[in-house]
């Protein structure tokens, strides 16, 4: 059978497209590769189906492009994967496209948001056939095998006589390494290495793409649905398969891989024998993880280092202790100070930290004391990011308790905490504090730790226009500009990852009102396209009459 994969994006992780292609000739963007379809279709290729892959990032397949190709090759499943609450809004809408074009292909929605909130997305976008629970290997193989008779396809939600129907949940699969690697060659992208979420730093332009060596993680953080998603369990590949894929990608060119594992950290001797594989088998590959900074595995900073780890990630969140423990950390500050301290010390040459903002219950010294914390870090780089509430988390169910969302009209929302919490500070107030914060932040930085300031701008230099760089290190200082009518920061939410503050409020529009600010987004772009090329032809004439003086 033939299968079509598409990887929906919201802004939050929208993909940029750079000015040039790679030395394979495919386009060059920036952002994470969409590793969940590109698992699937290893799988589905290896059990002789054909597969087809689109991904949003791409700007020569816009979803006019994809919906063509469904008519023209008629497959007999299209896949649509996405990640969050953000990107439901862009599913929900391309399916409806696809299911106007085309009423017999069988679509089926898949990710972390579609698995949580499965029946309530089978009833609010009866366009789709299958809502898919969990992990998706095996699933989809069973699914294909049952199009026309899903009843036995575990993990499965489907509607049968015009009610909801929801299949058994599958046995959890423990064994990873009978999966094939990630089908990473037949998506016709090359990625460009950056920064996680809104901040768009280029680290290099080696080829780069992602890998997953584990699943789930053990702790319950209230903001994070990772826990509910995998039941609370932690799986993880063996490091024999681990390094069998660094040694592929390594033949195919790669020269950086991010782990998009939820906790590297976790298992001390398996990271010992991964860095150990990687060094007795001459594997060069630049590479990166996340983890907890009350890891037991720090002794083995040193070892990652040396087998080419680059960059580590810590989710700190916050320097007030009660802020912590108002999110269920279960870190202390203490900690956090070792785990980065021991990361750096280690060679470790990029150390992230993750910062969240506007939590409930904290004050303007409780932010003050935070944008403090981490200025006497020796953080590499940092993110300080709203906190948002979503269904499934700790934190939506105490909201549901507290009559702040409600659960029957607000399961597809993503909201803000400040916008909705009267314990949080106000936006404004947030805005303010962190803009001033950043602004001591980057100063402390370039006055006490100025030599591993200098590397990190001098790396960016390598690799970003310097205006962008400069723009980086100035925008806190800016101060405040005139924002956007909530009409204009609807309709370029959809292609603007600046405005990524605005998806949130995609995701409370009505549908007749989300279809209309989308067709004003795609308006947008086609203006701004036009006016690219017009100045570009601009320049065209202009150089070739200078030469021709």
């Amino acid at each position: 059978m033939t299968v079509f994969l598409i990887h929906v994006r919201d802004p939050q992780f929208y993909a940029l497209p750079s000015r040039t292609r790679a030395r394979n000739g495919k386009i060059r963007v920036m952002g994470f590769p969409p590793i969940g379809i590109m698992s699937l279709s290893a799988v589905l290729k290896r059990a002789g189906h054909e597969c087809v892959m689109f991904d949003q990032a791409n700007p020569e397949t816009p979803d006019g492009v994809i919906i063509e190709e469904i008519q023209r090759q008629q497959p007999a499943l299209v896949g649509l994967s996405f990640l969050s609450t953000t990107s439901y809004p862009y599913a929900k809408i391309l399916a409806r496209q696809i299911r106007a074009a085309n009423s017999e292909v069988k679509l089926a929605f898949g990710g972390v948001f579609a698995s949580l909130n499965a029946p309530l997305v089978k009833l609010q976008c009866p366009e789709v056939d299958f809502v898919c629970r969990g992990d998706g290997e095996q699933l989809i193989l069973d699914l294909l095998e049952r199009l026309d008779d899903p009843a036995e396809v575990a993990s499965l939600t489907w509607a049968k006589d015009g009610q909801i129907v929801n299949n058994p949940n599958r046995k959890t699969e423990r064994n990873l390494d009978q999966w094939p690697f990630p089908d990473r060659e037949s998506l016709p992208l090359d990625f460009v290495e950056s920064m996680p979420l809104d901040v768009p730093a280029v680290l290099s332009m080696e080829r780069f793409t992602t890998m997953q060596t584990s699943r789930g993680c053990p702790w319950s953080c209230v903001f994070c649905d990772i826990p509910i998603f995998n039941e609370g369990k932690w799986r993880s590949r063996s490091p024999q398969h681990v390094v069998d894929e660094f040694k592929h990608l390594q033949e195919m060119g790669y020269g950086a891989i991010y782990f998009v594992d939820d906790h590297f950290l976790l298992q001390p001797k398996r990271i010992e024998a991964i860095c150990k594989g990687l060094n007795d088998r001459g594997i060069t590959i630049q590479w990166g993880c996340e983890g907890r900074v009350d890891s037991v595995a720090q002794h083995l900073f040193p070892a990652m280092a040396k087998a080419h780890c680059r960059t580590l990630m810590f989710g700190i969140e916050s320097g007030s202790q009660k802020i912590l423990d108002r999110l269920r950390k279960e870190q202390t500050l203490e900690e956090v100070r070792t785990a980065v301290t021991n990361a750096k010390r280690a060679g470790i040459e990029i150390v992230h930290g993750f910062f969240v903002v506007g939590c409930p219950d904290e004050t303007v010294e409780d932010m003050q004391a935070t944008f403090d914390f981490a200025s006497r870090l020796p953080l590499d780089t940092f993110g300080f990011n709203r906190l948002c509430v979503y269904r499934g988390t700790p934190m939506w169910h105490e909201y549901v308790k507290r009559g702040l969302v409600n659960e029957q009209t607000d399961w597809y929302k993503y909201f803000k905490c400040s916008a909705i919490d009267p314990t949080c500070l106000s936006g404004e107030v947030i805005n303010d504090v962190r803009r001033a914060g950043l602004r001591r932040l980057f100063m402390y930085k370039l006055l006490h730790f100025p030599v591993q300031t200098f590397r990190l701008l001098r790396r960016f230099l390598r690799y970003m226009p310097v205006r962008d760089v400069v723009y980086l290190i100035l925008k806190p200082f800016l101060g405040r500009k005139r924002g956007a009518t909530k009409a204009e920061v609807l309709s370029r939410a959809v292609e603007h990852g600046e405005m990524k503050d605005a998806a949130a409020l995609l995701t409370q529009l009505a549908d007749d009102r989300l279809e209309h600010v989308l067709q004003e987004s795609r308006a947008e772009r086609l203006r701004i396209q036009q006016e690219t090329e017009a100045l570009q032809e601009s320049s065209r004439s202009q150089h070739a009459a200078a030469a021709s003086r």
